[in-house]
């Protein structure tokens, strides 16, 4: 199949692009996913499919949600994945996902719920979905801006951004 033909599945597991905000007296819940208005919004022509694993906050993922999230990339007849995820835990997770030949995964997320109107989502998952379809198969994370390895980045909360490492 050709590569511009090659269908991207999106599996949303919560985090803040996916959290809603009541009033000031509320905290954010993970409500439902935003990522179908969102590529929609964006007019994006190539084929999609988005599925719902999980809606949590990133720091309350379990070993076995992660095992969760693998299992659906395993099971699934795409080769092209992108995974809304908390950036809180995102690296967790992507360590989890290493090792998957032949697939290649984005993991990406928000600072800001995309909900809000000055949210980094929309540009994130825009990169996300561009980077899914350029990159060897791998495990990579999307944020601000860059498209990292998944084992060479870290969440800097002091400056609320990820910066590349050398671990």
């Amino acid at each position: 199949m050709p590569s511009s033909d090659r269908p991207i599945l999106l599996l949303t597991t919560g985090g803040t692009i996916d959290k809603i905000y009541f009033d000031a007296l509320s905290d954010y819940q993970v409500g439902d996913s935003v990522v179908t208005r969102l590529l929609e919004i964006a007019r994006v022509q190539r084929p999609f499919r988005v599925e719902g694993v999980l809606r949590k906050d990133s720091l309350d993922l379990t070993d076995a949600d992660r095992m969760q999230i693998r299992a659906r990339i395993v099971a699934a007849p795409e080769a092209l994945i992108v995974v809304t995820h908390g950036t809180d835990t995102m690296t967790d997770t992507a360590k989890a996902l290493a090792g998957l030949a032949a697939k290649t995964i984005v993991l990406v997320g928000a600072l800001a719920p995309a909900r809000f109107g000055d949210s980094d989502a929309s540009f994130n998952l825009g990169m996300a979905v561009a980077a899914v379809q350029l990159a060897a198969p791998g495990v990579y994370i999307a944020m601000n801006g860059t498209v990292f390895a998944a084992d060479r980045v870290v969440k800097d909360r002091a400056r609320g951004a990820f910066v590349a490492s050398d671990r």
